[in-house]
Formats: C-alpha cells, sequence, structure tokens
C-alpha cells in the first residue's frame, strides 16, 4: 500500500490537470467527480486522507477543495472529521470565500465539531482582510473563552479593525475580553480603539481606560505614540480644551507627549481664533515636549499600512507632515502608494513634501500611484505628476520611462505618451518592445489602427524586434476590425521570425475569420496549432465551435468536428456544440451528433451525459437539453435523475 501523502498527492495532481479542461479553469465540475471514479479514490477514503489532499495541495483552488471535500460527504460511511474541516476552512480563508465559510461552520456546530484554534485565526484574519469586521466579531464571539488561544496578534487586529470601522460597541467587547483574559495589547491595537473613543467617551473614561493598560504586565504600548492619538481623536471631536487638559494627565502617566501632540493641540487652538491659548501650549512644548523618535513613528505607520488601517495611517502622516517632522523614505513611499488608493489628492500631498525635500519615489511607489490615480479617474493628475517628476530629472532610463508611459496610455492619455516618447529620443534613449507595446495596444484601444501601423514600421525601423505581446496587440485588432488578411500576413511574420503562436494568438484569428465567413482559412490556422502543440489545439478548439454557433454556422461546426481525431475532439467542444444546438432548438442536428459520438468515441457519452446534466441548472433551454440526454442515455435518466435534478 502507498503511503498517505503519496496517495494525497496523486488525487490532488489528477484533480488540478482534469480542472485545466473546466469552464472556468481549477473550477469543480460534475466531471471531476467522474475523475475521482475512475482513479478508485472511495476505498482508500479518510478524513485524513481529504485533509492531506487539500493541505497544502489545494489551499489555492478553493473550487476545487471545497469540491472534494462536499464529494467525500457524498461517499457511503464516510464522515468528516477536524482535520478535514481544518483543511477545508484554511483554503476558503486564503480565497476569502465567505459565504462557503459561513455553511462549513454551520456544518461545524451541527456536528459539534472541535477545531484547532489556528483554523479560527485563519477565518477571522480572512474576515478582516476582506473589510468583514463585524463578522470577524461574530466568529470570535462565538469562541467565548479562547481569545487567549487566538492570540494577541489577531485579538489586537479585530480591536483596531472594528474600532476603525465604526462598530465601537463590539470593540469595547473585544477590550473587556482582552483585559479580564489578559491578553497583551499592541500600539496599533489599542492605539487605533483609544483613537476612536476619545470621540465620544469622557475624558475621565479615556484616561481609565489608559490605566487598565498600562497596569497589564505584558502589554507593550508607545507612550508618546498613544499621547498623539489620544491628543488627536479629541481635537477631530473639536474638544481642544481638553485635549490641553490631558497633555499634562498624560505626562504623568509615562505617556509623555512629545513635539507632534503639541503641535496638534496648537493647530487646533489656532483654527478657533485662541491666539493666547496656542502661545501657551507652544511655551509648554518647548519647555515639556520631546523631540519624536523617528524610527518608533516610521515602525507604527508601516505597521497601520500592513494592517489595511490606511484612513489611521493617512491621518498620522498628514500631522507628520504638516508639521515638517522627520519622516523616512520608505514610510513616505508606502504612505504614497498606499494612502493613493483611497485618496489621491493626500497621496500626492506626501509626493510633493518628498519631492520638497530632495528625495524621489521609488518605481515601484510610482506604479502604485499611477495605477490609484487610474482607478479614481485622475489622469489630469497622473500627467502632473509625470511633469513634475520629470522636471526633477527623476527619469533617466528605460525602466522608469516604461511605468510612467504604461499608465498614461492606460489612462487613454495618448498625447502625452507621445510626448515621453519625443523627450526620450533627445536624451538618447532607444525605447524598447515594452514601451512600442503600451503605445501600439493605447491606439488600438482608441480605434487609431493608422498611427498603430506608424509605430509598427518604426519600432522594425529602429532596429526593435516585435515579441508575442506586440504580434498579439495588432493581430487581436485587426481581427477584430474584419482586417483578418492583414492579421494572417502578421501571423507569417512572426512565425517567419520565430515568435511562437499561442492561445491568444490563434483565438483572435479564428474569431476574425469566423467573422468574416472564412472558414477554410480558420480551419488552416486550427490546424497550424494542432501541429504546433496538440494541448493548444485542443484549448482553442472551443473557442473555434463556439464563434461558429454564434454565428449560426452549426452545420458547418459539426462537419469540422466530425473530421477531428479523438485525440483533438475533447469533449468541451462537444458539449458546447450541444448546448449551442439546444439553446436555439436545432435539436434533430443535435442528436444526429450524439449518434455519430456513440459511433465513433462511446467511452466520450458518459462525460457528455454528466456535462449535459449540470447544464440543466443554468441554461433556460431545460427542455433540449433533456431530449439531447435521453439520446445519450435513454428514458431511465430522463426520467429519474434529471426529473430529480428539475425538483420534478
Amino acid at each position: 500500500m502507498r503511503p498517505a501523502t503519496e496517495v494525497a498527492t496523486r488525487i490532488s495532481q489528477v484533480l488540478i490537470s482534469a480542472s485545466n479542461y473546466t469552464r472556468p479553469t481549477r473550477s469543480w465540475t460534475p466531471s471531476l467527480e467522474q475523475t475521482l471514479h475512475r482513479i478508485g479514490v472511495r476505498h482508500s477514503l479518510s478524513p485524513s486522507l481529504v485533509a492531506g489532499v487539500i493541505d497544502p495541495h489545494l489551499l489555492t483552488h478553493h473550487s476545487l477543495a471545497l469540491g472534494f471535500f462536499n464529494w467525500a460527504s457524498q461517499q457511503p460511511n464516510f464522515t468528516h472529521s477536524s482535520l478535514s474541516y481544518q483543511s477545508v476552512l484554511k483554503s476558503l480563508s486564503l480565497s476569502r470565500q465567505f459565504n462557503a465559510i459561513d455553511s462549513v461552520l454551520k456544518q461545524v456546530k451541527v456536528n459539534k465539531i472541535i477545531l484547532d484554534s489556528s483554523v479560527y485565526r485563519f477565518i477571522i484574519r480572512s474576515l478582516i482582510q476582506g473589510k468583514d469586521s463585524q463578522k470577524a466579531f461574530s466568529v470570535f464571539s462565538e469562541l467565548k473563552s479562547k481569545s487567549e488561544e487566538i492570540g494577541p496578534e489577531i485579538c489586537n487586529s479585530l480591536l483596531a479593525a472594528l474600532a476603525s470601522d465604526g462598530y465601537f460597541n463590539s470593540a469595547l467587547k473585544v477590550f473587556d475580553a482582552m483585559t479580564q483574559r489578559g491578553v497583551d495589547f499592541s500600539t496599533i491595537g489599542f492605539g487605533v480603539f483609544i483613537w476612536r473613543f476619545c470621540k465620544n467617551a469622557e475624558l475621565d473614561q479615556v484616561l481609565s481606560t489608559l490605566d487598565n493598560v498600562k497596569r497589564s504586565y505584558n502589554s507593550v504600548i508607545n507612550g508618546s505614540i498613544i499621547a498623539v492619538l489620544i491628543v488627536h481623536g479629541l481635537c477631530e471631536a473639536k474638544r481642544v480644551e481638553e485635549a490641553y487638559r490631558v497633555l499634562d494627565e498624560l505626562r504623568i502617566r509615562e505617556c509623555k507627549p512629545d513635539f507632534i501632540a503639541y503641535r496638534i493641540v496648537a493647530e487646533e487652538f489656532k483654527l478657533i481664533g485662541s491666539v493666547f491659548e496656542r502661545e501657551t501650549v507652544l511655551k509648554k512644548k518647548r519647555k515639556l515636549g520631546v523631540a519624536p523618535r523617528t524610527n518608533d513613528y516610521r515602525e507604527f505607520i508601516l505597521g497601520l499600512i500592513s494592517e489595511r488601517r490606511i484612513c489611521e495611517a493617512k491621518k498620522l502622516g498628514e500631522v507628520i507632515v504638516g508639521g515638517n517632522f522627520p519622516i523616512d523614505d520608505d514610510v513616505l513611499n508606502a504612505l504614497i502608494g498606499s494612502v493613493s488608493s483611497i485618496d489621491p489628492g493626500s497621496a500626492i500631498t506626501f509626493l510633493n513634501f518628498m519631492i520638497e525635500k530632495g528625495r524621489l519615489p521609488t518605481l515601484l511607489t510610482l506604479g502604485n500611484l499611477s495605477r490609484n490615480l487610474r482607478k479614481h479617474g485622475k489622469s489630469d493628475e497622473l500627467v502632473e505628476v509625470y511633469k513634475v517628476l520629470s522636471a526633477n530629472d527623476y527619469f533617466s532610463n528605460m525602466e522608469s520611462y516604461n511605468v510612467m508611459v504604461s499608465f498614461l496610455c492606460s489612462a487613454g492619455r495618448l498625447r502625452e505618451a507621445y510626448m515621453v516618447l519625443q523627450e526620450m529620443k533627445k536624451k538618447g534613449l532607444a525605447p524598447d518592445v515594452s514601451f512600442y507595446n503600451s503605445l501600439m495596444e493605447a491606439c488600438c484601444r482608441e480605434d487609431l489602427l493608422r498611427p498603430a501601423k506608424k509605430l509598427w514600421d518604426e519600432m522594425f525601423a529602429s532596429g526593435c524586434s516585435g515579441n508575442l505581446k506586440t504580434y498579439n496587440i495588432l493581430i487581436g485588432k485587426f481581427s477584430e476590425a474584419g482586417e483578418v488578411e492583414d492579421a494572417l500576413r502578421l501571423c507569417h511574420h512572426m512565425l517567419t521570425k520565430g515568435v511562437t503562436p499561442d492561445t491568444t494568438t490563434y483565438m483572435s484569428l479564428l474569431e476574425g475569420l469566423c467573422q468574416e465567413k472564412n472558414f477554410q482559412a480558420a480551419f488552416e490556422v486550427f490546424h497550424k496549432s494542432v501541429n504546433q502543440d496538440t494541448k493548444l489545439a485542443r484549448s482553442i478548439l472551443s473557442t473555434l465551435i463556439l464563434s461558429l454557433c454564434r454565428k449560426g454556422h452549426f452545420l458547418v461546426a459539426t462537419k469540422f468536428l466530425h473530421g477531428l481525431t479523438p485525440d483533438i475532439g475533447h469533449s468541451d467542444s462537444h458539449v458546447i456544440l450541444l448546448k449551442c444546438l439546444a439553446d436555439d432548438r436545432e435539436v434533430q442536428i443535435a442528436i444526429e451528433h450524439i449518434k455519430w459520438i456513440e459511433k465513433t468515441s462511446p467511452s466520450m457519452l458518459q462525460v457528455i451525459s454528466t456535462e449535459l446534466l449540470a447544464l440543466l441548472s443554468s441554461s433556460s433551454q431545460t427542455e433540449p437539453i433533456l431530449q439531447l440526454l435521453r439520446a445519450v442515455q435513454g428514458n431511465f435518466l430522463g426520467s429519474n435523475s434529471v426529473g430529480q435534478k428539475l425538483g420534478r
């Protein structure tokens, strides 16, 4: 008997390989159940085997993991254990499949399964990252006395998330549970909590809460940062007088306010026109305040960003930058990249501060900023970023120019992208193929075929050879625009240059040729793919059949499939043809095709019947599919299994 690990590995490999042909790929379909039956899994099935298949092999393939888990549930005399439940919950948590997690957790509760605390850590962390802190709190609450087993990291993350998201009653319950069970507080967890607590709580409550945490032996919180957060929270709530009073109280409690804390209060007095009070605060700052520790704020802000508390990181960053306090480059880069996802204007403020200090962002930061500006529709700001950076000699090599031009093109700023091209030429830099690809792709997206062709000519004239992406961009657009002869010439050109077509190349050509009813050329292109790679050909055959059927060329598609050898004509293509025929109520053609399959490849009938059965739940044309199923397997399937599927 082979070791369990070897069996688990083999099963997972078979499932992953078979799911290459599902639609979409890596999704669970009834055909995979047939695959499991063929390899004889049932005789060795056990909860530990199910767990071994899922973890580690299917952890990143949640559909396969859940499908295999559910399939095992349906097998005779099989019952899941904590091991199999834990493995599938881990997979679902990694991919944030929250509805599926809910369903599995209900099974856990009904079956009274005891799960390891590590699984709950996965689930709660996944829910927090998926911005569902209330659901994370619900899971936390069901654990009752297990918060210490979940660990301080997750407890603090949940505390911060609930406070940040505005679920303060829930946050208070987590805080109380942590206090009662002696769970350590972190600066981020307690800091975000007390920051939000200050907005509505009485000052005595705030200080009492701080005292409780300070008395905790193991909790390590940074007093100066907590002081800044308390003061900032009070000022946000327009309670500046209390913010001023609390400075002394914080110092007594060894949360010594630094210059940042005093400045926050001074600026708030300035906003309301209290000049005398502002000067008093500034005097205290000079006498009692301490210089902020750059490294402490660095770790805190990077920690906030890591925990996805971007709003809090932004506010604290704005306070530091607004006061012209020291801040490290890596912190500014992190702020620019992350804050641009929620507030592009604030991100640009951080960028300008950085440039004013004579420093420049990393390429990764520029990419993140540009991507988010594009997502928010801020193309004017994107152009301004390019101009500012260009004026500061940021662009000095192809890599930096490629990043900028790719985002200008994706934002539809072709004019500015061409300006980049001219700027590069002035500097003596020769654009590479990535640069030309970005420009050509943008031209094609805007239906500017003539400029795209000129760029193609310019690229080759400059000695820059096109790559696979170049050909796919142009072949795809020419095929879409009905210029299939040009598309075919490009395909021939790429072959002479030693560039091998891929799935995208062939699919573009086939769709274009079918659209123009040039079936003979389409079949010739397909046979070229067969000569190149039979696996590649099988993957694009479905596209060819679907393209023919969409235009109503059912007989052409049927005749073409009949002319293929069984190793090429995969079951997926036959199912697509049969479904299209059923949708168009061409049942007689479909039945004749089924008869042909029975003569030439009878082993395929079972797979096709399984796929057709699965289509019943999603197709609006149930009656034609029922007729096809009866043609495949007879009246028994039609009157029993199919009837049950339809709820008859």
